[in-house]
């Protein structure tokens, strides 16, 4: 039987022609043969059906998926137990050996009732077509037997529909028309195992905050992967400059958007605005006119502890380490200690609770206080901050914070930052935002972004304060995202190293020849693996897991608007800009 459309109802979007025969449709130039799955194995791995998608030649995978009412499923079940109990009874009552396949099957039915009953799973009614296509018959017969092989490997049984072949293809074709009916019933566990898209080489369960980062290059499959169901939710990404970390680190922003995840970054390039300005986000510029921090800020109400005062004093002393550029010492710390606790006790605030809401005092008001006292070594303080005071870096911090940013991303720019003052900004933005993840009355999946991380790894107290919120980071339902395409500083010190040890997920891609010792002794590479880092292509590279050993070759791969979002090609950013002004 052949089908012809007419040149005029043609519409360029299918064949000319259809001829169907007994075991195969001829669908213009080429033919096709669709092939049913009736037999599957009774335990099966997570991605299990991603062997079909490696296959070499042209196969059409379909999966067809139909859940069955809960109502349904049970009688279904009640029924289908009581069948097997009583045939497993009547052989025991005749004295005839039990059949292990019914006994099992029994098993099997009897757990998954209970799981039912209790909520835990659910059935579904799916079926699996393969529909191989060739350029002639006996090119199709012979792909077909190379599929039903393959089919066979996976303990699947494989039937060619003879004269549905119609129905077969059409089965096929992306329109949710399963017209061979040929169904199997699968629990919850069972379909998901049978998702054919999974990267057989992360195993790890994937919850509803899963990210897919991009397509396995040694496979058909893609890679999705979900830090919140890890031992720790932390990341860190190295690569050298030009190898699409940022880019990769942008898009599972935008990605750990759709999954319901409040995003936080620290960009020190101005490469977000434009995805914050897309999704609208919360976008503060430090360095621009009337943009404040003030560093003495005690937290919200609602986020104060036990002794927000001390919290605020031992941060203090990081910063202005930061801020000088060099350890303090124990004199420097003692008088640093006096002149914090006098100056907000000029301003009203002690120890008492009442007291905390009051209006906080300025980095000015602790430079004086340094200033004001008979120890040297305070007065050597105050000279150093005078720059922050009242020279040229004082616009961050002449008087009181001006920005509250609230929204579900929160992109902190510090590219109009000098370069002395970029390290202190992201402190300063880090310690905002950890207030913001630390609050008890707000808790939500968040990711902290810190991209540059060498600008701040570079000073010991940055680093310090990077590794207590990497490990701080899991009991307040939060991921640090540390991001930096300086290894050697990153591996060299024994913060950096720690900072790994604490980031169950681990990125690497395209590595410098100078660096890529360090990584490969940091990450046990192999050779393959570290071959393949110093060849990587812009967007290529190695994701692993470092507790469980898991590892995966990726591409990062996104749509054509997700690409206009997080592009940092000049050339390409150009060329948007051009379009958007002719619109």
């Amino acid at each position: 039987m052949k089908i012809r459309r007419s040149p005029s109802s043609s519409t360029g979007f299918g064949p000319q022609a259809v001829e169907i025969e007994a075991r195969h449709v001829t669908v213009g130039e080429g033919l096709c043969a669709t092939l049913a799955i009736t037999g599957y194995p009774r335990e099966v791995a997570p991605g299990w059906l991603e062997p079909l998608l490696t296959y070499p030649g042209r196969l059409d995978v379909s999966l067809h998926i139909e859940p069955v009412p809960s109502l349904v499923a049970a009688d279904r079940l009640r029924k289908q137990l009581a069948r097997l109990e009583s045939g497993l009874r009547s052989d025991h009552e005749h004295g005839r050996l039990l059949d292990p396949g019914a006994e099992a099957a029994a098993e099997d039915a009897q757990e998954l009732a209970s799981r039912i009953a209790r909520g835990q799973a659910k059935l579904f009614r799916a079926s699996i077509y393969l529909t191989v296509h060739a350029t002639s018959a006996n090119e199709l017969d012979d792909a077909c037997a190379q599929v039903r092989a393959l089919a066979a490997s996976l303990l699947l049984d494989a039937r060619q529909v003879t004269f549905r072949q119609l129905q077969g293809w059409v089965s096929s074709l992306p329109f949710a028309y399963d017209n061979l009916a040929m169904r199997r019933t699968f629990d919850t566990p069972a379909l998901a195992a049978a998702f054919p898209f999974t990267s057989p080489d992360l195993t790890t369960e994937l919850g509803a905050t899963a990210v897919l980062y991009g397509a396995n290059t040694a496979s058909a499959s893609l890679v999705a992967w979900d830090r919140f169901a890890q031992d720790n939710h932390n990341s860190v990404t190295l690569a050298r400059s030009g190898s699409g970390k940022s880019y990769l680190t942008k898009l599972e922003a935008l990605r750990s958007l759709y999954a319901g995840i409040e995003v936080a970054v620290i960009d020190p390039e101005d490469e977000y605005a434009r995805l914050a300005h897309a999704v609208g986000g919360a976008y503060v510029h430090l360095g621009a006119p009337k943009v404040r921090l003030n560093p003495l800020d005690l937290p919200p109400k609602n986020q104060r502890g036990e002794d927000p005062l001390t919290r605020r004093a031992l941060f203090l002393h990081t910063l202005i380490a930061v801020m000088l550029g060099e350890p303090l010492g124990n004199t420097g710390k003692a008088a640093l200690d006096r002149a914090i606790l006098a100056t907000y006790r000029q301003a009203g605030i002690t120890t008492a609770s009442h007291t905390w809401s009051r209006r906080p005092p300025l980095l000015s008001d602790l430079a004086a206080n340094l200033a004001e006292d008979s120890d040297p070594k305070a007065k050597e303080l105050a000279a150093g901050l005078a720059p922050y005071v009242s020279g040229s870096h004082r616009q961050l911090f002449d008087g009181p914070t001006t920005t509250h940013p609230d929204s579900h991303l929160i992109v902190f720019s510090l590219r109009d930052l000098p370069e002395e003052l970029k390290a202190v900004g992201t402190l300063l933005t880090l310690d905002a935002i950890w207030r913001r993840v630390s609050d008890p009355y707000n808790r939500r999946p968040r990711l902290v972004v810190v991209d540059e991380a060498w600008l701040l790894m570079k000073i010991p107290e940055g680093a310090q304060f990077l590794l207590r919120m990497a490990k701080s980071a899991r009991k307040h339902w939060a991921g640090l995202s540390v991001v930096t395409q300086d290894a050697a500083d990153l591996l060299s010190s024994e913060l950096g190293q720690a900072i790994v040890a604490n980031s169950t997920t681990q990125i690497l891609l395209r590595q410098a020849p100078q660096a890529i010792d360090a990584v490969a002794e940091a990450f046990r590479l192999s050779d393959g693996e570290r071959q393949l880092l110093l060849s990587a292509e812009k967007g290529t590279g190695l994701l692993t897991a470092g507790t469980s050993g898991q590892r995966c070759p990726l591409q990062v791969i996104s749509s054509r608007r997700e690409h206009e979002l997080v592009t940092s090609s000049p050339q390409e950013l150009a060329e948007l800009d051009y379009e958007e002004a002719d619109l």
